[in-house]
C-alpha cells in the first residue's frame, strides 16, 4: 500500500527535475519525480489505476538520482516499490506486456534456467547466429532488444565454498554469488574471492543460493521478493559470516533494504533489520581494510560509471575511486553527467528499450569524450548496457567491474 505519510515528504520543490533522465528525454511533468509522486498520491486517494497512469510509472527507471538531488529527504524508492506493487496486482497493462514481463522473471532469478540460457547463447555465437540474425529485420522489437544486450559467454570460473585468508585473517564474509551474475559474471565473483582474500578476508561462497529478490524488488513483485530475501538469510545465517558483502550494486541497494521490506514478518523482522546492517559492497569492505596486498603497476586510463544503486541508493561513491586511484599506473577519469543513469535499471532497458537506449548512447558518448581506455562499474546490468551502448557508437571499449582491475593489478596479470 502506498504510504500517504511519505508522499507528504514531498514539497514539490522542483530539485528533482535537472536530476531525472526521463525529464531530461522528455521534458514532461507526469515523467518526473514529483509529477509521478502527484500520480501515487491520487491514487492513494483511491484514483484509478488506469493505463496512462501506469505508463508514466513504468517509464521511471527507479535510479534513485531525485533521493539524492532532494532537500526534504524523500524516501522515493521505497514509495516506487508501493506503487509497483499495486500496479502488478491492478495496473493496465497490455497482454504482451504481462506476458514478456512474466517470461523474464520466470528466467532471470533462476540459476538453473540461466545455465540453459547460457549454453544456447554459446552455440547460437558458435555458429554465427548472431551476425545473421542481427541482420532479419522482421524480428519483434523485444527479440531484437534481448539479443542486443545478451550478456558475454566467458569461460566459466566456479568459486570455492571457502576461500581462505592469505596470512592471517582480518574478517570472514558471505559473498553473495547471484543469479545473473553466477551464471554470465562468474569471473567476477571469482576475482572478488581472490581479492578479499589477498586482503586477509576469508570468503564463504556456498552453492545452494538463490536470488537476493532485487529485480522482483524493484519490479513491483513484493511477496516473490520477501521469499527471497528470507531465503538470503537463512543463507547468510548458516554460514556463520560476520558481515555479507556484495559486487552487484542493485542486489547489494535491495539486500540493505531487507529490514524494511520484511518489517510485517514477525519471524523475520529483527533477523532482516541485523542483516541488512551487515551488509556491505565489495568496496565499503575493502576500503575499510588498510591495503595488505601488493599493488602491482596497470597502465590503463579508465572512466568510472557510478551504478545508480551503489551511488544514489547506497551513497556509496567515494570507495570505488579510492580503490582505482590505490593501482599503480592506472589513471581515472571522471564521466560528465556522472550521477546520471545510463539506461539499464534492471529490467528497463528490456522493458522499455527505446529510453533506455538514448541514455545508453548519451552515457556512451560522455564515456568517449573522457578519452578513456576501458570503463570500470559496480552492477553487471551497467556492463552489459554499456558495452551495447560503446558499440552502438562505434567503439566498443571494454567495460570491467571494478574488482576486475583490482584483482590484474594484485595477481601481476593482464586483463582479459
Amino acid at each position: 500500500m502506498i504510504d500517504k505519510a511519505l508522499i507528504a515528504d514531498c514539497v514539490h520543490c522542483g530539485f528533482c527535475l535537472p536530476t531525472c533522465p526521463t525529464y531530461a528525454l522528455w521534458g514532461e511533468e507526469m515523467d518526473s519525480p514529483r509529477g509521478r509522486i502527484h500520480l501515487m498520491k491520487q491514487a492513494s486517494e483511491g484514483g484509478a489505476i488506469n493505463a496512462t497512469w501506469t505508463r508514466h510509472l513504468d517509464l521511471c527507471l527507479g535510479c534513485l538520482a531525485c533521493e539524492t538531488a532532494c532537500p526534504s529527504g524523500v524516501r522515493y524508492g521505497e514509495l516506487l516499490e508501493a506503487t509497483r506493487e499495486e500496479i502488478e496486482a491492478r495496473g493496465e497493462r497490455s497482454a504482451a506486456q504481462r506476458a514478456f514481463r512474466g517470461m523474464l522473471f520466470a528466467l532471470l532469478p533462476w540459476r538453473g534456467r540461466l545455465r540453459l540460457l547460457r549454453g544456447a547463447l554459446l552455440l547460437y555465437r558458435a555458429l554465427g547466429l548472431e551476425r545473421l540474425m542481427g541482420r532479419v529485420s522482421a524480428l519483434p522489437a523485444s527479440m531484437k532488444t534481448l539479443l542486443r544486450l545478451a550478456p558475454p559467454t566467458r569461460p566459466f570460473e566456479p568459486v570455492p565454498a571457502v576461500t581462505p585468508a592469505k596470512g592471517e585473517e582480518r574478517q570472514r564474509a558471505f559473498l553473495l554469488t547471484g543469479c545473473v551474475q553466477s551464471v554470465f559474471f562468474s569471473h567476477v565473483n571469482a576475482a572478488s574471492a581472490r581479492v578479499l582474500a589477498a586482503e586477509g578476508v576469508t570468503v564463504l561462497a556456498p552453492g545452494a543460493q538463490s536470488c537476493c529478490g532485487a529485480l522482483s524488488l524493484h519490479a513491483g513483485r513484493g511477496a516473490e521478493a520477501r521469499e527471497m530475501a528470507r531465503r538470503t538469510i537463512d543463507g547468510f545465517a548458516r554460514s556463520g559470516a560476520a558481515v555479507a558483502v556484495v559486487n552487484a550494486a542493485g542486489c547489494g541497494s535491495a539486500m540493505k533494504e531487507y529490514g524494511t521490506l520484511l518489517r510485517d514478518d514477525s519471524a523475520y523482522a529483527e533477523r532482516a533489520r541485523r542483516f541488512s546492517a551487515s551488509v556491505q559492497d565489495l568496496t565499503q569492505l575493502l576500503a575499510q581494510l588498510e591495503p595488505r596486498a601488493t599493488r602491482n603497476p596497470l597502465p590503463l586510463r579508465v572512466a568510472y560509471h557510478d551504478a545508480c544503486h551503489l551511488a544514489h541508493a547506497q551513497r556509496v561513491r567515494k570507495q570505488p575511486r579510492e580503490l582505482l586511484r590505490g593501482i599503480p599506473g592506472l589513471e581515472l577519469f571522471e564521466i560528465a553527467e556522472a550521477e546520471s543513469c545510463c539506461g539499464s535499471a534492471g529490467i528497463y532497458n528490456l522493458v522499455e528499450p527505446v529510453p533506455a537506449r538514448a541514455l545508453g548512447e548519451r552515457k556512451a558518448r560522455h564515456v568517449l569524450a573522457t578519452g578513456a581506455q576501458a570503463v570500470a562499474t559496480s552492477n553487471p546490468g551497467c556492463m552489459v548496457q554499456l558495452q551495447a551502448a560503446l558499440a552502438d557508437e562505434g567503439r566498443a571499449l571494454p567495460v570491467y567491474h571494478l574488482v576486475e582491475l583490482l584483482d590484474a593489478s594484485l595477481r601481476g596479470t593482464k586483463l582479459a
